[in-house]
């Protein structure tokens, strides 16, 4: 077999790939480049399972980042476990293959109790006192010290958030790139997996932020690439194979979409009070959304609700068209995790969370970064509110509150989603904007746009040969 890294560089698209990123485009001359049809939705843990299988989320079932947990009545986002994902991965195919191979993967998603050899991935610990201590999950467990006492603590607070992708006291605007290309360089020199899976979220960050227009988008992709350099250098040394591919690319976005609100104002979504905040009743709801990026699963505890939730989506500014029963198929989204309906936003828009009326009665965690928490995915954890007249002293506060060992909400985040200037998920982007893959083995892509699915088989190739 010959050994091969993975690295995802996510948020790269065609549009990216200029003279401000002299190492991918002379990756691309070494062996070839050619655009993928983004997975449907266009989202992390969708893409990355549609890659790692080979199948779509009819079969693996990963239907977005998160979705509604109907035994449970709970909406659960960016859970870690790899059983979540129902198809054979490529490192148990190739494994059965070769009982000699090895995997290690670093940071993609679903990195938790898996059948590869060496992963590493965010998670932090949760004392019963209710603190939240940032910190790594690795397997073997002895990589976590290792690792820690050679690169130092991993840049949690730079992985999302407000410090992310900006410098900051948190560290480096590239600060959690350079961490997990390190983390694998690390890896390689201690273990020689047959195949890693590196992720780099640099370029995400931004992207979403300012939108892919901003000039200062440039400076990003001149991180990055200076990172990808690096470790194409690094890996080719070793005698290591390179393919680079990004999951999905960004679009610019002006309109958020509140369907929860607009579901509310209908009678169909129950709120219930919790210390005089707002708290999103699942469970109870007749119909309500679970947005993510330009995507939005509709679940109807009410079926007879089909047809006039259907028209009332339908009707709103910024939605292009809803996936019903008998589409869901087509769309190789027909599981039972997915909505009973599924939003799709227009190119310039995305889909919020949000159900509340009166900011005031926003929930706690609506002005903090709590991605566990969240009914939903919410970009607007990327932006320090605006409204705080000294928000250097308001962080300063709270993480001095929080050292003393008090209570404390670092609430930090606004409620104004016209902040956000970048967005996916849709599956039909312009191929400008269209995830990559791009590789150092001649004669490996084909001289067409790939499906997403057809990502497992190009780099069971380059493995195999």
């Amino acid at each position: 077999m010959q050994r091969t890294v993975v690295i995802n560089v996510v948020g790269l698209s065609d549009s990216l790939i200029n003279e401000s990123s002299p190492n991918i485009q002379r990756l691309a001359r070494q062996g070839g480049q050619a655009p993928i049809r983004p997975s449907f939705p266009a989202v992390t843990c969708t893409a990355q399972a549609d890659y790692v299988t080979g199948k779509r989320p009819k079969d693996h079932g990963i239907v977005g980042n998160g979705w509604y947990n109907r035994d449970l009545a709970e909406v659960q986002f960016w859970k870690q476990p790899d059983r979540l994902v129902q198809s054979k991965k490529i490192w148990e195919d190739l494994r059965e293959q070769d009982p000699q191979f090895t995997c290690a993967k670093l940071f993609w998603w679903y990195n938790m109790h898996g059948a590869v050899d060496y992963s590493i991935t965010p998670r932090p610990m949760y004392p019963a006192d209710g603190r939240k201590i940032f910190d790594i999950y690795s397997w073997p467990y002895s990589i976590r010290t290792e690792i820690k006492q050679d690169l130092g603590e991993f840049p949690f607070t730079t992985f999302w958030g407000p410090a992310a992708g900006w410098r900051s006291s948190q560290g480096t605007s590239d600060a959690v790139s350079r961490w997990i290309a390190e983390s694998a360089k690390w890896i390689e020199k201690r273990y020689q997996p047959t195949l890693s899976l590196v992720y780099l979220p640099h370029l995400d960050y931004n992207l979403q932020r300012l939108g892919p227009a901003d000039p200062r988008i440039q400076e990003d992709v001149r991180q990055i690439d200076s990172i990808v350099g690096d470790l194409v250098d690094f890996f080719q040394a070793k005698g290591v194979s390179v393919v680079l591919l990004s999951e999905y690319g960004i679009s610019p976005v002006d309109t958020p979409v509140h369907l929860n609100r607009v579901f509310r104002e209908q009678g169909w979504i129950v709120a219930k009070e919790e210390l005089g905040l707002e708290i999103l009743d699942c469970g109870a709801s007749r119909a309500f959304a679970v947005a993510d990026h330009q995507v939005a699963h509709i679940y109807l505890n009410d079926a007879s609700l089909e047809s006039a939730a259907r028209q009332v989506i339908e009707k709103q500014d910024g939605v292009e068209r809803v996936v019903g029963p008998e589409e869901k198929a087509s769309w190789g989204i027909d599981h039972p995790r997915a909505g009973d309906l599924i939003a799709i936003a227009k190119e310039n828009a995305w889909f919020t969370y949000y159900y509340w009326m009166d900011d005031k009665r926003a929930p706690d965690f609506a002005r903090c970064v709590d991605i566990h928490r969240k009914p939903g995915y919410d970009p607007v954890e990327l932006f320090v509110d605006p409204n705080l007249r000294f928000p250097r002293l308001h962080v300063a506060r709270r993480l001095l509150q929080k050292k003393l060992g008090f209570r404390m909400l670092m609430d930090v985040i606004p409620l104004d989603a016209t902040l956000v200037q970048g967005s996916h998920g849709r599956s039909t982007p312009e191929w400008s904007e269209a995830p990559v893959i791009l590789t150092d083995k001649p004669g490996l892509l084909p001289q067409k746009p790939i499906e997403a699915t057809e990502v497992y088989s190009l780099i069971r190739a380059a493995v195999t040969g």
